[in-house]
């Protein structure tokens, strides 16, 4: 298999984000890129560090934390993505930066009592499960209003946005308008809880599609670091 490039790769990537911004009247860097390194190497985030990558996604608790020991020297800002069990709260409420995959009040609770209050608030983000499929996680829509009100009265944390993983497809219109439908449910939410500025959609298919619908933060795995 021939050897991963990360830092063209990285470039490439940025400069999808930098022409979608222009093609769709973004601000330039309005858009923040998440580099999703779940089963990859140490070395590939020391490496895409160094070309000055500094948010990294994983999908697993045990992952992320020794990840973040053994890249302890490095001011890496570290995103949860991934779904969360209960008794997996307590390693990484104070490790991860960020949690894109909020679903369940019992998961914000914890976070919230484990977090050191010492430590600036945990950023969250609600998943919703903007296709309404059965196999995928995430706050149904009509749920929606009543944990972002929960969430956002619990101390440790501040709810920043909303996240989703639309229905897998290659078509723009279609992931457009699944896009479209998360950044509606956030313009309604902010009216409440105006802390909510964060649309954490697109991954490395769909990653145009989601900045021409307002994504703010985009979580890119495989055309970064290759297919896992």
């Amino acid at each position: 298999m021939e050897p991963v490039n990360v830092a063209k790769n990285l470039q490439r990537v940025t400069q999808r984000i930098t022409e979608a911004e222009r093609l769709y009247g973004r601000p330039k860097g309005s858009v923040g890129l998440v580099a999703v390194s779940k089963t990859k190497p140490p070395a590939l985030l020391r490496e895409a560090w160094n070309c000055g990558q500094r948010a990294f996604g994983e999908n697993y608790a045990q992952e992320l934390v020794e990840k973040s020991k053994q890249l302890a020297d490095l001011a890496i800002e570290w995103h949860f993505v991934g779904p969360l069990q209960s008794n997996k709260t307590q390693s990484l409420a104070n490790t991860m930066t960020w949690f894109h995959s909020l679903d369940r009040i019992k998961i914000a609770r914890r976070l919230s009592e484990q977090r050191d209050p010492t430590r600036p608030p945990l950023n969250v983000c609600l998943q919703v499960n903007i296709s309404a499929e059965l196999s995928k996680a995430g706050v149904q829509e009509a749920e929606l209003a009543d944990v972002a009100n929960e969430v956002a009265m619990l101390p440790g944390i501040k709810l920043r946005g909303l996240m989703a993983i639309p229905e897998a497809t290659t078509d723009p219109s279609r992931q457009r308008t699944a896009f479209a439908a998360l950044r509606s449910l956030l313009d309604t939410q902010r009216r409440f809880h105006p802390s909510m500025d964060t649309l954490s959609m697109g991954m490395s298919g769909d990653l145009e599609a989601a900045v021409a619908e307002g994504a703010t933060l985009v979580r890119i795995g495989t055309d970064i670091f290759g297919a896992r």
